[in-house]
C-alpha cells in the first residue's frame, strides 16, 4: 500500500515519512506527558527516517532533551530517510554513536531500528542494541513494529524489542496480534497517514479482527414466546475417571451461552456430583456405545474431548461420536485421538492449542508458533471444518477467507479448564443456529472478553475458568 500510494497515486514518500514521524511523536506525548529525556535509536532504513522526523519534532517542541543513537553505517541512509536525518542535524540535533551504557537515564526510548522488511534473525550489534533497550528501565515506543518481530508471523527473529506502545502505519500487520506479537507490541495505536481510501481498497485483508459488532449480530433479542426447544440441545461427552470437572465446565458454559438444553454423557460415578453442582444439566452415566448413540441422536451439537481421556472408555466414546454423524466441537483428548487416526469432515469445529496442533500436523510446537497463520491454514486443509488455533491472538480458519483473529484475553487464562469453557461456549452458540465459523469466532471473543472482565475485577493471577460465567452471561445479553 505504501508503494501504491507513492508510485500510482502520487503521494510523496517524504510526506508519508513526515506524517509517520509526527504521528509517533504525538502518541509519545499522549502516553508519557511528563517525559523529558528522549532517546531515539535509528537504523539505516526508512524506519530510521521516521525516527529522525520524530526526534526533530520533539526537539522543536522544546519539551524534550533529545538524543539520536544511530546504529549501522550512516552512509547507507537513502532517499527520504537521508533527508530526514540531515534535517534533524541541520536543526542542531544531538547524535551519538550507540554504546551499551549510552541509553542510561532516559525517560522514553524510541525504537526506529527496523521496519516490516526484516527477513533474518537479528545478530551482532543489532541484537546487542535490542537487548540493551529491553534491559533498560525506560518506557519504549516502537515505530511501526518492534524491531525483530516478524510482521507476517508474529514470531521473534532472534531477538525483538519489547515495547509498551507500538504505533503502526497505513495498514495493521497481522504479526502484531498473535504469537509473540502482543508481548512485544504492548498497546497498539494506528495511523493511516491519510493514505487514500482507494489505495486501501486495492488490498484484500488476510485477517479480520473479531469485534463486538460481529458477535452481537448473532445474538439477536429473543422473541417473547421463546421456548427451550428453539435454542438447541448440546451433548457434552467426556469426564473419564478423575476428569469430571472438564465435562461439567463445558456443559455449564454451553448453558450459560444460551443453549436451550444441555446433556452430559459421562462415567456413572460422576453423575451425582454433577447434578448437585448444576441440577439444570441432564447427566447420564454412559458406559456403553448403545446408550451414547441414543443420547447423541437427540442432540443438535456434540462436544467431545473434555476430560475424555485416551483409555478404552474414551476411545469408545470418540468412535461412537464419530459414527453418530452429528456436528461436533472437538477438543482436548479427542484431538489427540484424531491425531492418531486422521480423518476429514466438514461439519466439525476443532479447537487445538499449539501442542495439540503440533500433534495433528506431525510437527514441533515451535514450528506451529513460528508461523501460526500457516499452521491454522494447514489444519483446516487437512481436517476440514472450522479450526480454532488457541493461544495469544487466537486464529479461526474456515472455508472462506479472511482468517478471524481474536486480540482479546490475558495471561490469567493460562489455567486449567479454560479450554473446556471455550468449547462449551462455542457449542452453545452453534446449537442456537450460528454457523460454524460465526459460532467459533463469537465464542472465542466472548470467552476472551469474559476473562478480561473477570481479571479486571480480581486480577489475572488466580483467575479460574468458572470465574468467566458471570461476565459471560452479561456479554451474551448485549
Amino acid at each position: 500500500m505504501d508503494r501504491i500510494a507513492i508510485e500510482e497515486r502520487g503521494v510523496a514518500g517524504s510526506a508519508l515519512m513526515e506524517r509517520a514521524g509526527l504521528a509517533a511523536f504525538q502518541a509519545l506525548r499522549r502516553r508519557w506527558p511528563d517525559a523529558r529525556r528522549l532517546a531515539v535509536v535509528c537504523g539505516v532504513g526508512n524506519n530510521a527516517g521516521d525516527g529522525y522526523v520524530l526526534a526533530r519534532a520533539a526537539m522543536a517542541s522544546q519539551h524534550f532533551k533529545v538524543t539520536v543513537f544511530q546504529v549501522g553505517d550512516a552512509g547507507a541512509l537513502q532517499g527520504g530517510a537521508r533527508a530526514a536525518a540531515e534535517s534533524y542535524r541541520s536543526a542542531g540535533g544531538r547524535e551519538l554513536a550507540f554504546s551499551r551504557d549510552a541509553l542510561a537515564g532516559y525517560d522514553v526510548i524510541v525504537d526506529a531500528l527496523f521496519g516490516t522488511g526484516l527477513s533474518r534473525p537479528l545478530d551482532g550489534v543489532w541484537r546487542e542494541v535490542v537487548e540493551t533497550i529491553n534491559a533498560d528501565p525506560a518506557a519504549v515506543l516502537a515505530v511501526d513494529i518492534p524491531s525483530g518481530l516478524s510482521a507476517d508471523t508474529g514470531a521473534i527473529q532472534g531477538a525483538a524489542v519489547r515495547a509498551e506502545v507500538t504505533v503502526s502505519f497505513i495498514g495493521l500487520k497481522q504479526g502484531l496480534f498473535t504469537g509473540q506479537g502482543p508481548d512485544c507490541c504492548g498497546a497498539i495505536e494506528f495511523d493511516s497517514l491519510d493514505v487514500p481510501a482507494s489505495v486501501i481498497a486495492t488490498q484484500t485483508p488476510a485477517v479480520q479482527r473479531i469485534d463486538s459488532r460481529q458477535v452481537n449480530a448473532g445474538l439477536r433479542r429473543r422473541d417473547r414466546d421463546a421456548h427451550k426447544g428453539r435454542f438447541g440441545h448440546v451433548l457434552v461427552i467426556g469426564g473419564d475417571h478423575g476428569y469430571a470437572g472438564a465435562a461439567r465446565m463445558a456443559a455449564e458454559a454451553a448453558a450459560r451461552s444460551g443453549a436451550g438444553l444441555v446433556s452430559v454423557a459421562t462415567r456413572h460415578d460422576h453423575v451425582a456430583a454433577m447434578l448437585v453442582g448444576r441440577p439444570e444439566l441432564m447427566c447420564r452415566g454412559v458406559e456403553h456405545v448403545e446408550s451414547l448413540s441414543t443420547l447423541a441422536a437427540r442432540a443438535d451439537v456434540l462436544v467431545v474431548g473434555c476430560g475424555l481421556g485416551q483409555e478404552d472408555w474414551g476411545r469408545t466414546m470418540w468412535s461412537a461420536a464419530l459414527e453418530s454423524g452429528r456436528p461436533m466441537v472437538v477438543d482436548a483428548d479427542a484431538l489427540n485421538l484424531l491425531a492418531e487416526q486422521p480423518i476429514r469432515r466438514d461439519d466439525w469445529i476443532l479447537t487445538p492449542h499449539p501442542g495439540e496442533a503440533a500433534r495433528l500436523l506431525g510437527i514441533r510446537v515451535g514450528d506451529v508458533q513460528a508461523d501460526r497463520f500457516a499452521a491454522v491454514a494447514a489444519l483446516r486443509e487437512r481436517f476440514g471444518g472450522v479450526v480454532l488455533l488457541k493461544g495469544a491472538g487466537s486464529l479461526v480458519a474456515s472455508r472462506h477467507p479472511p482468517l478471524g483473529l481474536c486480540d482479546r484475553g490475558n495471561p490469567g487464562m493460562a489455567s486449567g479448564g479454560m479450554g473446556d469453557v471455550l468449547s462449551g461456549i462455542i457449542a452453545g452458540l452453534f446449537a442456537q443456529g450460528l454457523n460454524a465459523h460465526a459460532a467459533t469466532a463469537s465464542g472465542t471473543w466472548l470467552h476472551a472478553v469474559a476473562a478480561d472482565r473477570a481479571a479486571r475485577d480480581g486480577g489475572e493471577r488466580g483467575l479460574l475458568a468458572t470465574d468467566l460465567f458471570v461476565p459471560l452471561r452479561r456479554l451474551v445479553n448485549p
